[in-house]
């Protein structure tokens, strides 16, 4: 995709709200880190109490997921969940508009080393990921460190989406933003043995994906990471990222690349990649994107595991 060009229809009156509102949270986010926490956590609490079809989703996926936890203990988790999903409102416009010097002292990485061999030796690299809420924050950190290209979906709104992919765009000046259906651009870049951002972690339909267990769950799960690999010639590289619980920033970890991968089958390649989500979101379940109906799609003749939106 072309670089993100300002353009002048941007400066319509019909995009004079958006323009204040990003005003607004530019101005906001000046503010020290510590307080963004809690406001993020106040913004959280007003989506718990407001979102009312998301909340339900997340604690629906809650309930599959983790039915050895008590209601208390699950609603617990879905209040935090809530406050990290609100947090993730401010690092967002932090990872947009922070002086990159002041972003990077919250970064803690571990591994970098693995990412940093399999491009010397020319081999291109699918970062494996999950959706966490940090993932923002997440892609600016490591972004500022390595280049990492990254598969993209374009806004409905233009203005909003020129924001966006500039802000992200900023650390990673030599990133290549993929359009999400363009598997053709997506194989040469890996060729070229560049690294890739990709996350095999949600719902895209019974087309594309197989049913294997998700915390003990049929789940549609995309082969897609297989045929990346194989036909990419590319080796796959887990990431995971952390909000710390103390306040000072964020852990990223670059695991070592898996070993024998692709292997026999598609359905052992993507339970091998479902095992490992349910040990990285286990670790640090507040932390997950639990809104998304990961389990909407089913086997031939499962009942629906979501009621209808309201």
């Amino acid at each position: 995709m072309d670089r993100p060009r300002f353009r002048a229809y941007f400066l319509h009156p019909r995009f004079w709200p958006l323009w204040l509102g990003f005003g607004l949270l530019w101005l906001v986010v000046q503010l020290p880190y510590g307080l963004q926490l809690k406001l993020g956590r106040a913004l959280g609490w007003l989506m718990y109490r407001t979102a009312t079809s998301r909340r339900q989703i997340a604690a629906r996926n809650l309930e599959l997921c983790f039915p050895g936890k008590s209601a208390a203990e699950r609603e617990r988790l879905l209040k935090e969940n809530f406050a990290s999903t609100g947090i993730a409102f401010f690092e967002m416009a932090m990872s947009w508009w922070w002086p990159k010097a002041r972003l990077a002292k919250l970064a803690h990485v571990e591994g970098l080393e693995h990412l940093q061999q399999a491009q010397a030796e020319g081999q291109g690299v699918i970062l494996m990921a999950v959706h966490f809420t940090t993932l923002e924050i997440g892609a600016a950190l490591l972004g500022q460190l390595h280049t990492i290209d990254g598969m993209y979906r374009e806004h409905d709104n233009p203005l909003f989406d020129y924001v966006q992919r500039r802000g992200r765009e900023r650390h990673n000046l030599d990133a290549t933003a993929i359009e999400r259906e363009d598997i053709r651009a997506m194989l040469k870049v890996l060729r070229a043995g560049r690294a890739i951002w990709y996350a095999p972690d949600q719902d895209y339909g019974r087309k594309q994906s197989i049913f294997v267990p998700l915390f003990g769950i049929q789940a549609a799960t995309v082969t897609a990471t297989t045929k990346f690999a194989r036909l990419g010639k590319a080796c796959v590289v887990p990431f995971t990222q952390q909000r710390l619980a103390d306040g000072s920033g964020y852990r990223l970890v670059i695991h070592a690349p898996l070993e024998g991968f692709p292997g026999e089958s598609e359905e052992a390649d993507c339970l091998r990649i479902n095992q490992w989500i349910e040990q990285v979101v286990s670790a640090c379940p507040e932390q997950y994107l639990w809104a998304h109906r990961r389990f909407k799609t089913r086997p031939e003749g499962e009942a629906k595991l979501y009621g209808k939106r309201k």
